[in-house]
């Protein structure tokens, strides 16, 4: 069971969570158009528009065909998470009955390239950049719901304007204790280990993981922290780090037993200290408070990982928090997080 908000679906009710029962009504894409491609997955393909009723730029997200319900669960999460901090707006939901495809339009954010700022981000910004990721989750697990799928992909960062947004809710999935997820959400470099190990009655913690991987992208001046060819491989890299015994008490801890596991994996490994991972071109980033965070949150354990407010309350966070309006309305302005 999460140690924090465990049952905030069973308080909240049906009405909240059931997104299966829900009737969409879609609007017709006519005011809408495409200017060009911006991205896209197995899911979807990502398109920059404008919405010609007021000329606002809008992300117009077209989704391949995948089952209604996943569908569904994405409105359901957007529209129940509107308004929240860095969490982005969903503006329209839109079907072209030529085509039978549906869209989900999105606030616009002037995003810079993740290959561009994660050499780049001063020890200031990325405590912001981070900070912003754990406001938007912790307001999203408050909700009784798990992203799933946090990486520098998924996060759109406008760093002139200092605007984040957490985005791409299509693997979001309301949390209820002891209920069995799948494994196979998440994208590898960010995977937490219980999915790497396919231990499915997981938390919101899953997501903290994936935070821990991108703070220590960041302080370490590294693209991806643990850069795994596969799944297995992106287990052993990580085994490598923290060490076979803390990984030997958490699959005991939990019962989890490991099928077909490579020799690589089995063998022993020392844990590593952080600090062999500073260097000259990460010591200004990689501080001794920026290691005992990742610290917290790279754990093989999800119950001793930091919750998403115990992180923000860190001392790393201190001078951002000084920054932060005491109004919590202010922050969610379109202006960006913080005013200058």
């Amino acid at each position: 069971m999460a140690r924090v908000y465990a049952d905030v679906n069973a308080l909240l009710g049906p009405a909240w969570y059931d997104y299966e029962s829900m009737k969409i009504e879609w609007n017709v894409p006519d005011r809408y158009e495409i200017i060009q491609r911006i991205g896209g997955g197995k899911y979807s393909d990502v398109f920059e528009g404008v919405d010609s009723s007021n000329e606002d730029a809008v992300v117009i997200k077209v989704l391949k065909p995948v089952a209604k319900r996943k569908i569904k669960r994405e409105i359901k999460v957007l529209r129940n998470l509107s308004g929240g901090p860095n969490i982005v707006g969903l503006v329209d939901v839109v079907r072209d009955h030529v085509s039978r495809s549906h869209s989900l339009v999105m606030e616009y954010v002037n995003s810079s390239d993740w290959r561009d700022i994660y050499r780049s981000l001063t020890e200031l910004e990325i405590k912001q950049y981070v900070f912003q990721i754990l406001r938007a989750l912790e307001f999203a697990h408050s909700r009784g719901i798990m992203h799933r799928d946090v990486k520098p992909g998924n996060i759109v960062f406008d760093r002139e304007q200092r605007k984040l947004r957490l985005i791409d809710w299509g693997l979001a999935e309301f949390y209820h204790p002891d209920t069995e997820y799948p494994s196979h959400v998440g994208s590898r470099h960010y995977k937490s280990p219980e999915l790497l190990v396919a231990y499915r009655t997981y938390d919101y913690s899953l997501d903290l993981w994936s935070v821990g991987c991108v703070l220590a992208a960041l302080v370490f001046r590294k693209e991806a922290f643990f850069r795994g060819r596969d799944n297995e491989d992106q287990l052993i890299k990580i085994v490598k780090i923290l060490g076979s015994d803390s990984f030997e008490n958490y699959l005991y801890n939990y019962n989890i037993c490991l099928v077909n596991a490579s020799d690589d994996l089995l063998h022993p490994y020392d844990k590593q200290s952080w600090a062999r991972f500073v260097a000259s071109d990460n010591r200004t980033t990689a501080t001794p408070e920026a290691i005992d965070l990742v610290d917290k949150l790279l754990r093989f354990d999800h119950r001793e990982r930091l919750t998403a407010a115990e992180a923000m309350a860190h001392t790393y966070f201190n001078v951002v928090r000084l920054q932060t309006p005491s109004n919590p309305a202010e922050c969610f302005s379109d202006s960006g997080f913080y005013s200058t």
